[in-house]
């Protein structure tokens, strides 16, 4: 009994918000921001000579912003420290300098994911540089970011219309901008033309190429761009636009020369910068629509060498390797995505999912007790969510159930219980369907009448996971039913034959002589 399947993450964005950097070419601001692109922006004087003691603040910040990205030792305690750096420069001069609060900002975000207050900082920063630039179009940019994220992203529609807002002001020299569009253009996926007679995907392609012709080696567009004709080759393939994929299905496979040219752009994007784990992402993603699942492992691999913190690499690592049984390697994937993301449901389904593919009569208990925890955190993190009962279900029916008496027949109680839950949360979900059709069909047809391969065809022979259980429930009630009389037949018995026996120890009485 197969659980259900783990997923594949697509449409990953891994760039964080970029510095702004005084008299740097932007060639050299790749090198010195450990971002792609750092241009220059409009607003607070960002081209304009600094007096000596605000520049050197300046350059005190800048440096401390590559020294923590190039360790990776950022920590809330540090993104205050270079914040504050950015806001006194900002405080020394006479007038406001909105290159500087925007740094501030930037600072604060590198510790949003993990604190709060850091992420408040962060949007604040922005907001006052918005409200007294509004033409900072990468402040708005960051806001848009924001506030979609904050959404779950749901709000799509406002998003793409501050980015867009975004590109316009910066008159289309904001790459990030630009990226970011094309990014919520292709997830929103709208057929209907603009005034232009373009639709959402065509006008994704277009600010790809304006971002790359801005700058044809800013990696986030060339990524995007792979991604653009990966999410293409699956249109034409009648496949829907989704933020997660079948590991390995086979309808995931697909063949079309969008395909080719996704390939074919990721291969250019390696050549001009290695280092850049998302593109590895990128390929992995294609080379499993490709059913070459080895370069895939190999892919997502690299990702996940690259950027250590790099969260959708490790999923997909695992997910990949969950196809091979690759159990152990699956189950090291999954905590190392829950370190960077302690909360996230499916790193822990997924995790419950590795543990129970490595159970055996060695570890069966410590494995079987770690598979139910994760689920139970799952559950804990979203119990909406229909998966994690499923999974708990097959859990329990396959690996609680085995002795056939009495502590069995709960077990398979309770397998019913947790799949009874997936229907119950699953219903009205059209990628749960087949699921809930394999819980609930109900045979409506003798055995006689279905055997053979043709009865594998019709619905009225199958028979769903909740009949087959109470069918092994009845089996096992008539099995301990048949075990209690033979005990009780073995106990009269032995009772019999130990009364015999007692006959026979005293001996038979003498015959008295004649």
């Amino acid at each position: 009994m197969r659980p259900l399947k783990t997923t594949l993450r697509s449409l990953v964005w891994r760039t964080g918000p970029l510095l702004i950097l005084l008299g740097v070419s932007s060639a050299a601001a790749v090198a010195c921001s450990s971002n792609p692109d750092a241009h220059n922006t409009s607003g607070g004087g960002a081209n304009s000579p600094l007096p000596k003691e605000i520049q050197e603040k300046v350059d005190a910040g800048t440096k401390l912003v590559q020294d923590n990205d190039k360790a990776n030792s950022w920590d809330p305690a540090k993104c205050e420290e270079v914040a504050q750096t950015f806001l006194k420069a900002n405080d020394t001069s006479d007038k406001f300098l909105a290159f500087a609060v925007y740094n501030a900002g930037v600072a604060y975000q590198r510790c949003a994911s993990i604190d709060p207050a850091s992420k408040q900082k962060a949007i604040d920063q922005y907001k006052k540089v918005l409200d007294k630039d509004p033409k900072f179009h990468r402040a708005r940019v960051q806001l848009a970011l924001f506030a979609f994220a904050d959404s779950n992203e749901t709000a799509i529609d406002p998003a793409i219309t501050e980015l867009d807002q975004a590109v316009h002001d910066s008159e289309y020299q904001n790459t990030e901008a630009l990226v970011n569009l094309s990014r919520l253009q292709m997830r929103r996926g709208n057929k209907n033309k603009d005034s232009k007679g373009n639709d959402d995907y065509e006008n994704a392609k277009l600010n790809l190429q304006r971002a790359l012709a801005v700058d044809d080696a800013y990696m986030p567009a060339f990524n995007q761009l792979a991604i653009y004709y990966l999410e293409s080759a699956k249109r034409q393939a009648g496949r829907t636009n989704s933020k997660f994929e079948k590991a390995g299905s086979k309808s995931s496979k697909v063949d079309t020369q969008a395909l080719d040219l996704a390939l074919l752009v990721t291969s250019q994007a390696i050549r001009k910068n290695a280092g850049f784990a998302p593109t590895f992402n990128t390929a992995g993603l294609i080379f499993v629509q490709q059913g070459n699942l080895n370069k895939a492992v190999e892919s997502f691999g690299t990702a996940r060498k690259l950027d250590p913190s790099f969260f959708e690499a490790h999923m997909n690592y695992a997910a990949v390797n969950m196809k091979f049984r690759g159990f152990a390697q699956a189950e090291q994937a999954y905590r190392d995505a829950l370190k960077i993301k302690p909360g996230d449901y499916d790193a822990h389904l997924g995790l419950a999912l590795a543990l129970r593919g490595e159970i055996n009569d060695t570890n069966f208990t410590q494995k079987l007790t770690e598979a139910e925890s994760e689920i139970e955190a799952a559950k804990k993190i979203d119990d909406k969510r229909p998966e994690a009962y499923y999974n708990q279900g097959v859990l329990t029916q396959e690996f609680k159930a085995k002795s056939g008496d009495q502590k069995s027949n709960d077990a398979l109680q309770a397998a019913i219980t947790l799949y009874k839950g997936f229907v119950d949360r699953a219903n009205g979900k059209p990628e749960f369907a087949t699921a809930i059709d394999d819980i609930n069909a109900t045979s409506s047809k003798p055995d006689k009448d279905c055997m053979g391969p043709k009865a594998k065809e019709d619905h009225a022979c199958k028979q769903g996971k909740i009949q087959i259980i109470n069918q092994i429930i009845t089996f096992n009630n008539a099995s301990e039913a048949a075990r209690k009389k033979a005990a009780e037949d073995a106990k009269q018995q032995q009772a019999m034959d130990e009364a015999a026996g007692a006959g026979q120890e005293g001996g038979a009485t003498p015959a008295p002589n004649p």
